[in-house]
């Protein structure tokens, strides 16, 4: 089920590079704090990923600038370029270092850690709702042993900013933290169910509850997942566009309705984790398979006309997380059923 081939292809010893040309990587295209990011949560997961993770986590090494911030893209020859600089790619790196601190290899788990420790004061001038929600899911689930300093201040800084959000936008109709529906929406929702797991706290759990079905009843209007296309997204009061759509976000809801499921244990949850997965095999507006059989790649989206034939490390990686995270989910759900029938009746 999990085919690495095009992962390992758009690696180098440098990190993932960002983009390819059809199924070939594009050298020149850079490599970017997003994609290394999300690329060693892979790695951390592969019983056999200590090469691939090291590589990773040696370009947030390298990221960070002179200025000890993160940038979000280096070229090929090294050079920094702060043009895409971003809060979500901060959010994203603080997320896969936090998960890096619970790594069994303990060199990487250091130096995890110690990146979080350098940077993570940034969150406090965060305007992003994403940033605050990637980095705030990443402290929620770090190592116990590696928590950074001030870690429950962080904690409440964050959440209480994205409650707060939620509290000016939200109507009865539109249960939402902005005034429109973007990109990777689901990590909102999923970050108020991490908090909630973490602290039990009673207000992010209505919240999670209340935003991810506003947002899955948007999503699965169709019966299937329909992403909000990124052609001037979906504005409050105005129509849903559908083009085009990207596997980023369909990873995006997946992880939010798998991190629902496990906080409250709700099976319906579960249920459209697993078919919003189907999307990228075909279940979705085209009737098309995003995954390449031939390459180990993800078609970079769905357009109009049907499938975007590049093969980038964004879309790739987000097919790879959802694979092992449905996967994953999928076996507890399956221990859980057994370990429930197994039960004697008192």
């Amino acid at each position: 089920m999990h085919d690495y081939r095009h992962l390992l292809m758009m690696t180098d010893q440098n990190g993932i590079l960002q983009f390819s040309r059809l199924n070939k990587p594009d050298p020149l295209s850079g490599y970017t704090l997003d994609d290394n990011a999300r690329a060693l949560i892979i790695a951390l997961s592969l019983d056999e990923g200590y090469e691939l993770a090291s590589i990773y986590l040696s370009y947030l090494k390298r990221a960070q600038n002179i200025y000890n911030g993160w940038c979000n893209l280096i070229y090929r020859n090294g050079s920094y370029s702060s043009a895409f600089d971003s809060e979500d790619s901060v959010g994203r790196a603080i997320l896969a270092c936090s998960l890096a601190t619970c790594s069994p290899w303990e060199d990487l788990s250091r130096s995890a850690f110690n990146l979080l420790e350098n940077n993570l004061f940034r969150v406090l001038e965060f305007s992003s709702p994403r940033g605050m929600a990637y980095a705030l899911i990443g402290l929620c689930k770090c190592n116990i042993n590696h928590r950074p300093a001030n870690y429950w201040f962080y904690i409440s800084h964050l959440s209480q900013n994205l409650i707060s959000l939620y509290r000016s936008k939200h109507s009865p109709e539109w249960l939402w933290f902005e005034d429109n529906i973007t990109y990777c929406n689901g990590i909102l929702p999923q970050a108020m169910f991490a908090v909630y797991t973490l602290n039990g706290d009673k207000r992010a759990l209505k919240i999670g509850h209340d935003s991810i079905n506003f947002l899955s009843n948007i999503l699965f209007r169709k019966g299937y997942l329909n992403i909000v296309g990124n052609q001037g997204w979906y504005k409050r009061g105005g129509t849903i566009p559908v083009y085009d759509q990207q596997p980023v976000d369909a990873s995006s809801i997946i992880f939010a309705l798998v991190e629902a499921y496990e906080s409250v244990g709700v099976s319906e949850y579960l249920d459209l984790a697993v078919l919003a997965h189907s999307w990228y095999r075909g279940v979705n507006i085209h009737g098309l398979s995003l995954y390449d059989e031939k390459s180990g790649g993800c078609y970079d989206g769905l357009t109009q006309q049907g499938v975007n034939l590049n093969q980038g490390a964004e879309a790739v990686i987000s097919l790879l997380l959802s694979d092992l995270l449905v996967a994953n989910a999928a076996q507890q759900r399956l221990l859980s059923d057994n370990v429930l029938e197994s039960s004697p009746v008192v």
